[in-house]
């Protein structure tokens, strides 16, 4: 049998059946034609066709992987700006004696065709009221179904979408490539339905000196995002939402971060279904250490684990009486805060490299049981809790005029801007 693979077919001859046998698959029509010719018996024929299903199944994934995103950026925009949505925010702040009220805009995107709305969870978590306005100007109220400030996602409901409205069609995240060219649509400084272009300048990065809300794998892009891009899509040149765009640098030029569509598509059905992402809280913060560091260093390390540096109130790990560390020192510019425990086990699996910790970590469910070896002042202690649901914390929720990227935010009617 021989195989010729062409640029837009594929050919399968079998020259050894008592007639010649030819399979061609076109990408195009993605339909498989054959003709047959002489005398067959079923048992060949079986065989060609398990083999012809085969190739053709590889013919399409070789047809998408070599499919090249070029969408000039005109039809790009025309194809996708109808799916961007304007969102605009009320809230009130009882504490607070004037200019209580506040107005603030961000962007989204259309993603079901009733009516969900992807956004950042920083536009719209804690708003008393909410509209949405398409790109054919209608506005309505939306209903937030769930937010997560953790990984900075919302998904809110507009009633009322037009039947046959467009929606965004999302890619795949962990498809990106450096320097693949990319396009933001949003409302940045209120300016609707503005597009930006640049390109993905890095991949899989943890911003630097950020709360736990931002300790999530960004998408680093150049392209031109600002405050009122919040939530409003990062595109490939396909057309489709790769990130959610979330935050800048301050200070600096040409560096912004999104999130990663795949890590919305995980969490999205549990924010429509629970308002909420579930996820189990120990209550501890730290880094693993190892004995030879406290050797090369003279600092108080005499074992291999997990160095509680902090301890949040009311965690299971308070109550436990798991203690945090007292004393900052520095280390080759990473700081540490020793003097807390040092969990050397946990239900048993030793914590003495990264692997290790990360598969603990990753298999606690709400409702275990959780046993855990504490070092402390040369003795081993072992305490016993059960995991709870992680509450929303004050670190959760950074101020909008704390975050590097912010919904825009105006005390009383904010100002539209017209397209």
């Amino acid at each position: 049998m021989g195989v010729e693979i062409g640029i837009d077919s594929i050919w399968i001859k079998m020259p050894e059946c008592p007639a010649l046998w030819v399979g061609k698959f076109t990408g195009q029509s993605q339909t498989p034609i054959f003709l047959i010719e002489g005398g067959l018996d079923i048992k060949r024929l079986l065989i060609f066709l398990i083999v012809l299903i085969s190739v053709a199944t590889s013919a399409v994934s070789y047809t998408a992987a070599g499919a090249k995103c070029d969408l000039p950026i005109p039809e790009l925009f025309k194809r996708a700006s109808p799916s961007v949505v304007f969102i605009s925010a009320v809230t009130i702040d009882p504490f607070r004696v004037t200019n209580r009220v506040g107005s603030s805009i961000g962007s989204g995107f259309i993603v079901s065709e009733e009516g969900l709305v992807l956004t950042n969870s920083h536009v719209v978590f804690g708003s008393r009221a909410l509209n949405v306005t398409l790109d054919n100007g209608a506005t309505a109220p939306a209903q937030l179904l769930g937010a997560d400030p953790i990984l900075d996602i919302a998904v809110l409901r507009t009633p009322g979408l037009p039947k046959g409205y467009p929606i965004a069609k999302l890619g795949d995240s962990d498809a990106v490539k450096v320097g693949e060219e990319v396009v933001a649509i949003g409302n940045p400084l209120g300016l609707e339905q503005t597009i930006t272009r640049g390109i993905i300048s890095g991949i899989n990065r943890i911003l630097p000196s950020s709360p736990m809300s931002m300790t999530v794998p960004l998408i680093q892009t150049d392209t031109a995002i600002n405050p009122g891009n919040s939530g409003g899509p990062l595109l490939n040149l396909c057309g489709e939402v790769i990130g959610i765009n979330t935050a800048t640098l301050m200070g600096v030029q040409n560096i912004g971060f999104a999130i990663p569509i795949n890590i919305a598509k995980q969490v999205v059905p549990q924010l429509v279904k629970h308002g909420r992402v579930i996820r189990p809280w120990l209550g501890t913060a730290g880094k693993l250490v190892s004995k030879e560091l406290g050797g090369i260093f003279t600092i108080p390390i005499v074992v291999d684990g997990f160095l509680v540096e902090t301890v949040e109130p009311g965690s299971p790990a308070e109550k436990a009486g798991i203690q945090g560390g007292v004393l900052p020192i520095r280390i080759a510019g990473e700081e540490f805060l020793l003097g807390g425990d040092i969990i050397t086990a946990a239900n048993g699996l030793p914590l003495n490299d990264h692997e290790k910790y990360t598969k603990f970590v990753q298999s606690l469910k709400v409702g275990d049981k959780v046993r855990l070896n504490l070092y402390r002042e040369g003795k081993i202690r072992v305490v016993e809790f059960h995991v709870v649901e992680r509450p929303i914390l004050p670190g959760d929720l950074t101020p909008c005029d704390q975050r590097v990227l912010s919904p825009m935010v105006y005390h009383g009617i904010f100002p539209r801007l017209k397209k």
